[in-house]
Parts: structure tokens; sequence; C-alpha cells
């Protein structure tokens, strides 16, 4: 579903949009819609991060440490030796 609305723009603004859009090969209403949901995401992502860092969670620590039990299993069972695929 795709709602019409009007907005204004700074004429840098715009004139940069036009640019980006062109030479992205879409059309202004395109491009402006994908920065704009860009723009919100970024938003989401961010919120996101800084409530894990409010939390006290370190999620980059604990992946770390997985990927190293799972080498300490794979040693254990394989000996050093590749898995199969």
């Amino acid at each position: 579903m795709t709602a019409k609305v009007t907005l204004s723009f700074s004429d840098e603004t715009i004139e940069d949009a036009r640019r980006f859009a062109k030479r992205e090969g879409l059309s202004l209403s395109a491009w402006m819609d994908q920065a704009a949901r860009e723009k919100a995401l970024r938003e989401v992502f961010t919120a996101h991060a800084a409530a894990v860092g409010r939390a006290g969670l370190d999620l980059e620590a604990a992946a770390l440490a997985d990927a190293r039990e799972v080498g300490m299993v794979d040693d254990a069972l394989f000996g050093g030796r590749p898995r199969a695929a």
C-alpha cells in the first residue's frame, strides 16, 4: 500500500536526493522511501543496542565463548581433523 503525502525539503536536500536517486536508478519517491526506511531501522537497531548495553549483556563475548566451546568439542571429537560437512 502506498500513501501520498506532501513534504517540504531544503533545496540542498532535494538536490542531493534527486542526484542519489538518479545514480541508483530509482525514482525520487522510491529513493526517499528507502532512505526513510533505512533511517527508521537504524533508530530501532541503535535503541536495541543501547538496551542490550544497559542490561549489561556482552553478546560479542558470549559469541566468542560459544565459538571457543565449539572448537574444544570439535578437538575432542575429531582430534583436530576437519569434520565432514
